[in-house]
């Protein structure tokens, strides 16, 4: 494993051995001294030209964890406000002598566009509207320490999945692994195409929840809309927010899921979101373990290098 781009990358089985190695990590994280020396002496460093707390914390803390030494970039007081490209800003970073370059970015395809010009690891930290692939390996790890598999659960994600980039991860991986997923969502808020999705799609939440194993919800992405794809947040949450009625529904083995950051009282209930079926807690700790499983396959097992290719819809230029 060279890079981590997409949750295509991976495939079952890959899904399967980062959730093994997690298994690993979760331990030395209990430890009074949650360290292991098993990147010492690699460098990562962060390439977050968005703003992040939850991705970029639990990414350095799982560096630190191996010993990695780490590197922190900042766009607001980098060469970048000078104009400086992303082809020139990444490649310096490298050139002081980086083993992996962890990416966030607001256009799809950027991380695959940086395996063309670098030779470090690439790890995708989100791209515009379309993976943010750890996010959903940290999902189905939550989910496998409560069901054990995800073969034939049945997973609702719900909201504005046409700007979430979580959510495109999400159903390739919750898929790989045997679920039975359903987008949930006002017509305004579904990919124009979705051609390809191992996906249900219903208009009625309500219908949905009774006979679901997991609501997942997602956060109305206002940042990312230029137009009014909701008559308002009022009418969104009436018909496809968790309320503490609508939580009712759920069978009682269900569980809630958010990949944060939320937003309370619109697409989940303040009340939902600290519920004893909440998982959103354990989603955001689970996701220091497995960063570090990610990081420890990349730059850690030694294994041969696959070849990159670049998705032609989602190649960008320099």
């Amino acid at each position: 494993m060279r890079h981590l781009l997409s949750i295509d990358d991976l495939g079952r089985d890959g899904i399967e051995e980062v959730m093994a190695l997690t298994d690993s990590f979760v331990e030395v994280s209990n430890r009074p001294i949650p360290k292991v020396p098993a990147l010492r002496g690699k460098t990562v460093a962060w390439l977050f030209y968005e703003d992040s707390t939850r991705t970029r914390l639990s990414f350095e803390a799982a560096a630190r964890r191996l010993s990695a030494d780490t590197m922190n970039f900042s766009v607001g007081s980098s060469s970048v406000k000078k104009g400086e490209s992303l082809r020139d800003t990444a490649q310096t970073i490298q050139a002081m002598g980086v083993d992996a370059i962890v990416v966030r970015h607001g256009s799809a395809g950027v991380p695959w566009q940086l395996t063309r010009w670098l030779d470090c690891a690439v790890v995708n930290a989100g791209d515009g509207w379309h993976e943010h692939p750890t996010q959903a390996l940290l999902d189905c790890y939550t989910l496998r320490e409560h069901f054990g598999s995800l073969e034939g659960r049945r997973i609702a994600i719900v909201g504005d999945v046409k700007h979430s980039r979580v959510a495109g991860s999400d159903v390739r991986a919750f898929a790989a692994l045997g679920a039975e997923v359903t987008l949930v969502a006002p017509p305004t808020l579904l990919p124009a195409s979705l051609e390809g999705w191992p996906v249900q799609v219903s208009h009625d939440l309500d219908a949905v929840l009774t006979t679901t194993d997991v609501a997942y919800m997602l956060r109305m992405q206002l940042e990312r809309q230029d137009e009014a794809l909701v008559p308002s947040l009022r009418e969104f949450t009436a018909c496809f927010g968790l309320t503490v009625d609508r939580a009712r529904l759920l069978p009682d083995h269900a569980l809630v899921m958010h990949p944060g950051p939320m937003n309370r009282g619109i697409e989940i209930a303040a009340e939902v979101a600290e519920s004893t079926r909440s998982v959103i807690r354990q989603q955001v700790s689970n996701g220091v373990a497995v960063r570090m499983a990610v990081l420890f396959l990349l730059l850690g097992s030694g294994r041969p290098e696959p070849i990159v290719t670049v998705p032609e819809e989602v190649a960008v230029h320099g």
